[in-house]
């Protein structure tokens, strides 16, 4: 593999030397080794980069119109929203549509230079959809090598010097990519490039995935599934972050069945009525009170869901009596997993 000179600073990680005299929002805290700067809350553009997503209630976030202009403009005005509030990490993916996209431009346009924000993205999977909700497959895996050289050059073709980290997208044991010896050394050679290299796991063994991830000592970070409903990798999540990886918290909000929408739990409601908080801002202070959680993402598709999921860094904090009371939500991996599975493309 090419190794691409990066920012003209010697060792690996150099993104922490670059960024010491950058202004960062009260509340940044540094992602593990990978050592970039992040904050609590980060913002995921799987629901803004393409037309048809999984998330309970996405159509009505869209709306009718969802030509490439306006979602173009709707994810421009989601990041203003979002940097405004002191986000500073997001999350882009090569499967996410137009996303890489959308933010490269939002980034040229705004003027934020490297390292006023930390961007992360994922190779692995590619979009298939066609800008077309009726879709027959909306995305198709391949955690070749061939696809991650390919998929690599077309994120830095619109990232560029604003990635800080890449991620295997959707890993699992199952997928035989964390023993392709070819890979692991295309992903070595990455962190010679100062990108950091995490993985992204999902399904009933994210636990099992993460342990052997972290045998192979390859990666810097990992991405995981945890809600209220399917708590299954934390042990490995407190693990890999006592190793020293960075962890990224994703679909706190269990693809919209905990937020304020179609199934939001009687259970739920009722311990967020009582605190006066809303479901997503309840089941969002869940996952950013684990202590092994660096990063929580929200998915959010309008700025009216951002400035809500962000109200979970106010408080009430998600305390012991709450956590004891929705144990009862918690479901069997396998089951969740299914029912993820099934949920339609909208």
């Amino acid at each position: 593999m090419r190794v691409i000179p990066r920012r003209h600073v010697v060792g690996y990680h150099a993104a922490m030397t670059f960024r010491e005299d950058r202004s960062w929002p009260e509340g940044t805290r540094r992602l593990g080794r990978a050592g970039f700067p992040v904050s609590a809350v980060g913002l995921g553009l799987a629901a803004l980069g393409r037309p048809a997503y999984i998330t309970l209630g996405h159509a009505g976030d869209l709306g009718p119109d969802r030509s490439v202009e306006a979602l173009r403009a709707l994810t421009h005005d989601v990041l203003d929203a979002a940097y405004a509030a002191g986000v500073r990490y997001l999350d882009a993916a090569r499967s996410y549509g137009r996303a890489e996209e959308f933010l490269a431009a939002w980034l040229a346009g705004r003027g934020i230079a490297p390292g006023d924000v930390s961007v992360g993205s994922k190779w692995g999977y590619e979009y298939t959809g066609g800008w077309r909700l009726d879709a027959e497959k909306h995305e198709t895996k391949d955690l070749s090598v061939s696809t991650l050289r390919r998929q690599l050059d077309e994120t830095r073709g619109l990232l560029g010097e604003h990635l800080d980290l890449y991620q295997v997208h959707s890993a699992t044991l199952e997928s035989g990519i964390l023993e392709d010896a070819a890979v692991l050394e295309e992903l070595e050679d990455l962190k010679k490039t100062g990108v950091a290299v995490g993985l992204s796991v999902t399904g009933p063994r994210q636990a099992d995935t993460i342990s052997r991830a972290l045998e192979t000592g390859a990666f810097d970070t990992v991405q995981a599934t945890w809600n209220l409903l399917e708590r299954s990798a934390s042990d490995a999540l407190a693990r890999a972050h006592e190793a020293g990886l960075g962890v990224i918290v994703k679909e706190a909000l269990a693809n919209g069945r905990l937020a304020a929408r179609e199934r939001a739990d009687e259970r739920l409601l009722t311990v967020a009525r009582e605190r006066g908080q809303t479901p997503d801002v309840l089941a969002l202070s869940a996952a950013l009170a684990q202590p092994w959680a660096d990063v929580v993402l929200s998915g959010a598709a309008t700025v009216e869901t951002l400035h809500s999921n962000l109200s979970a860094l106010e408080g009430p904090s998600y305390d012991e009596e709450a956590d004891g009371r929705l144990l009862a939500l918690v479901e069997d991996p396998e089951h969740y997993w299914s029912q993820r599975s099934n949920l339609a493309w909208t």
